[in-house]
């Protein structure tokens, strides 16, 4: 006999009766393990009769070893004869133990009911796309800036010129750590040193040697030179200035795109790609915006347990891609200047929203009966075998069919409510942006 009684938040009770002859085989069970413990003068171990271990043998403690062996099974039962779906580890508490019941008492977190609000025919906001002059010229400068000359110059370095050179920090007169380099490319204006650096080498030409008197920021990330005043002496062994290309049918040809023969030709592909690139943010933008305001109109009352598995997993990830940096997580914290709680705090709202939204989606997946077929799990699973190259049945071994079932429904659900809404505009075949060819290197 069980009884559910909800809590705030999605949690509750599950407050369960064991009685009858189920509870007096686990007590006897129990009884015979703690016995077979137990050792008595003039008996081997777990010999003595049983009315000598009877007296010897708490009954309190045979009614916990009775409850351990069978409080997963009784509640695993339990969660299916009320319809629970738990998704936090639960916690249990004992009421009432004797010999002939035991009263055992869940607490835990289910996952919550959704109750939709508007989701169909919503205004789909997507911003109209125009491409301004200035947008234009960036990216043609960023496309001569790629295929851009350099030449050795004579003249004095200017913002803007690459110089190469030697330096060497000295702070009161002693060399610090990390403060020497030899050849070191250079492009002034680039940020890439602290203020000062880069606007003093304003002016030198091949050969000259100079000190730079600098102050180190103060919020500069090593303590010992935070604030500090240095002395870089520098050796500058060449000047060289950036030419960029004369925009012409020759310019045009070099960028090796198909089609793409004159000035003219090359406009057009870059207005083309521009326009594209701005119709995918304004079309994520009005994505958000639109599953904003169904996640927005349905009520939902998500427990913590969800919240926190959400940023754990979050954080997992995160953890992963440092990795691959070849940093870890507590560097990278050192780094921010930034505690695992800060962390934790920084990923509750974003994850608050994706287990929102997931659950909605869910949600409008079960009202609108969007069941995914066998075909679609089954294109998905190539899919993901696709993406991670890897063989078909392995990826069939490690995903759990049922969890992709649910993510196939909710992509579903997804389509569903964007293609229910107004003014979602028509899709159009992308042709995808022509890779440029590098610049040979010289």
């Amino acid at each position: 006999m069980s009884t559910w009684t909800p809590k705030e938040k999605s949690t509750g009770e599950l407050t369960v009766t064991v009685d009858g002859e189920a509870w007096k085989k686990a007590c006897d069970k129990a009884f015979n393990k703690v016995a077979g413990t137990v050792q008595l003068p003039g008996f081997r171990k777990g010999k003595a009769p049983r009315k000598i271990l009877e007296k010897r043998i708490p009954r309190n403690q045979v009614y916990l070893e009775a409850v351990d062996a069978i409080a997963n099974n009784v509640l695993q039962d339990e969660l299916k004869a009320n319809n629970l779906e738990i998704v936090s580890r639960p916690e249990l508490d004992l009421g009432n133990l004797s010999d002939e019941a035991a009263e055992l008492i869940f607490r835990f977190a289910v996952k919550p009911e959704v109750k939709l609000g508007e989701y169909k025919g919503l205004d789909y906001n997507m911003a109209d796309v125009t491409v301004s002059e200035e947008e234009f010229d960036k990216e043609l400068n960023r496309m001569r800036e790629q295929y851009a000359d350099y030449e050795v110059k004579e003249d004095a370095a200017e913002m803007g010129d690459t110089v190469t050179l030697d330096y060497e920090g000295f702070k009161e007169g002693v060399p610090f750590e990390g403060g020497k380099a030899e050849n070191y490319k250079l492009v002034l204006g680039s940020g890439s040193f602290i203020p000062g650096f880069e606007e003093q080498l304003v002016g030198t030409k091949a050969g000259d040697e100079k000190d730079l008197n600098l102050t180190f920021p103060e919020e500069y990330h090593a303590a010992d030179l935070a604030g500090a005043d240095v002395v870089f002496k520098v050796k500058v062994h060449e000047v060289t200035a950036k030419v960029l290309p004369e925009v012409d049918d020759d310019f045009a040809k070099d960028v090796n795109a198909p089609g793409v023969e004159t000035v003219d030709d090359l406009k057009k592909l870059i207005t083309k790609r521009l326009e594209d690139s701005k119709k995918n943010s304004a079309k994520s933008a009005a994505d958000e915006d639109l599953f904003q305001r169904v996640c927005d109109n349905a009520e939902v009352e998500i427990p913590d347990a969800m919240i926190e598995d959400e940023v754990s997993q979050e954080i997992q990830q995160l953890q992963q891609q440092l990795q691959q940096y070849g940093m870890s997580l507590t560097g990278y914290l050192q780094m921010m200047n930034k505690t695992a709680d800060d962390l934790k705090k920084d990923y509750q709202e974003n994850a608050a929203k994706s287990v929102k939204m997931r659950l909605v989606l869910e949600a409008i997946g079960k009202a609108e009966n969007l069941e995914p077929t066998e075909e679609e799990i089954d294109k998905e699973m190539q899919n993901l075998a696709d993406m991670y190259q890897m063989e078909l049945s392995q990826v069939q071994n490690l995903v759990d069919r049922e969890l992709l079932k649910g993510d196939v429904r909710n992509q579903k659900a997804y389509e569903f409510v964007r293609n229910s809404a107004n003014g979602v505009p028509a899709e159009e075949e992308a042709e995808p942006a022509p890779a440029e060819e590098a610049p040979a290197a010289e």
